[in-house]
């Protein structure tokens, strides 16, 4: 289907295939800021619907002269070439393309074959937001060429796809990476230091944490220098049990440490399907705590505590703070990655942004010994 996209002024631009609906909006935005589908995730809310494949739409019949037309994006066999930019489709002062570039540098640059062209930057009829047109394609011509639209905010630092909300500008990340170097206190392995930071929201009965773990080990061995935190994030509505799981394990961190912890975790996630009860529940954490090497009494006390059920409610309001709502989701200097993807990806991404950040990487061979986990 081709779409028309009305300009303020009564002009109108035609010619390329834009994914239909909001969903394929949403999945859309998700597909350029984060490297795969949402598939992966544990949600509190019921998923969207999948969205059809965008597909390069037939070239469109000749504009009237009165119309300023946006070509279709060429069908994918080789790097697309895309058509060029026609100044007249640039009609709003902000954001400016040199802003939408560095944005999409931050969000793609990962990927050496990706490549985009910033089409149009439109007015709309409300003042302060503007629309942006980007062309998107692969350099392989294994991904068919698409056209992709947003809306940038007023305040320039939001932009907004679908019902999506997402951070915008040449550095996206600030702000939430200030956030979770303040807010997230969970247990933690690797080094004290928070240059690079990996927080993981996760629920110990979401079966994706689980699968995440095996990643997350990799990142531990391959970033010895990393600051890698274990926030607690218990989907209470489809999940009975993982707030009780979420309070043992806050307490025995509290009481043994973060190497008490993360035995526990192992434990707790390689007995998972003991959490389906409530009996079974029971069983598989008094376990977990022995297997840590603590008291169940001692840690059952502890979660007794009004403190307790406090702290894991302040570390679910910093997940939805950070616009978290499924898990398990990786926070890497402020930069979400869902920790489920293949693990070379995974850890491509981490490269990248330690290298806009600026941090130093040393391999697991030649770093020093990271710094003892916290007590």
């Amino acid at each position: 289907m081709t779409r028309l996209f009305a300009h303020p002024a009564g002009t109108r631009f035609a010619g390329f295939r834009s994914a239909p609906g909001k969903s394929a909006m949403i999945a859309a935005l998700a597909a350029f800021l984060l490297p795969a589908s949402q598939a992966w995730a544990q949600k509190q809310v019921p998923p969207a619907p999948a969205a059809p494949t965008p597909q390069a739409a037939p070239a469109a019949p000749a504009a009237p002269a009165t119309t300023q037309a946006i070509p279709s994006a060429p069908a994918p066999s080789a790097a697309p070439v895309f058509p060029k930019p026609d100044p007249k489709n640039f009609t709003a002062s902000s954001p400016t393309k040199e802003t939408v570039d560095a944005f999409l540098h931050t969000s793609w640059g990962y990927d050496p074959n990706r490549i985009w062209q910033v089409q149009a930057i439109l007015k709309t009829p409300v003042e302060g937001v503007s629309k942006v047109v980007v062309f998107v394609g692969d350099k392989t011509g294994k991904m068919k060429p698409s056209a992709l639209s947003f809306f940038t905010m007023p305040d320039g630092k939001h932009i907004i796809a679908g019902d999506q909300v997402i951070d915008f500008g040449a550095h996206p990340y600030t702000d939430y990476r200030t956030q979770v170097e303040q807010r997230a206190n969970g247990p933690y392995r690797g080094s004290a230091s928070k240059n690079l930071e990996m927080v993981e929201f996760a629920d110990f009965e979401c079966p994706h944490c689980r699968e995440a773990q095996a990643n997350m080990d990799e990142l531990a061995h391959d970033f010895p220098q990393a600051h890698i935190v274990f926030q607690f994030y218990p989907l209470e509505s489809i999940h009975p049990e993982a707030k009780n799981a979420a309070e043992y394990g806050y307490c025995v961190n509290k009481l043994g440490g973060s190497e008490a912890f993360f035995k526990f975790a192992s434990a707790v996630f390689e007995g998972q399907q003991g959490l389906l009860t409530p009996d079974g529940a029971t069983l598989t954490l008094n376990s977990s705590v022995i297997k840590a090497g603590l008291d169940p009494k001692q840690v059952a006390a502890c979660v007794a505590l009004p403190t307790t059920a406090s702290d894991i409610a302040d570390s679910v309001k910093l997940a939805q703070d950070l616009n978290i709502f499924e898990t398990p989701m990786l926070v890497v200097n402020g930069r979400e990655i869902p920790p489920t993807i293949p693990y070379d990806t995974l850890k491509k991404i981490v490269e990248y942004q330690a290298k806009l950040d600026g941090v130093p990487l040393e391999s697991a061979s030649t770093a020093s010994a990271p710094d003892a986990p916290a007590k």
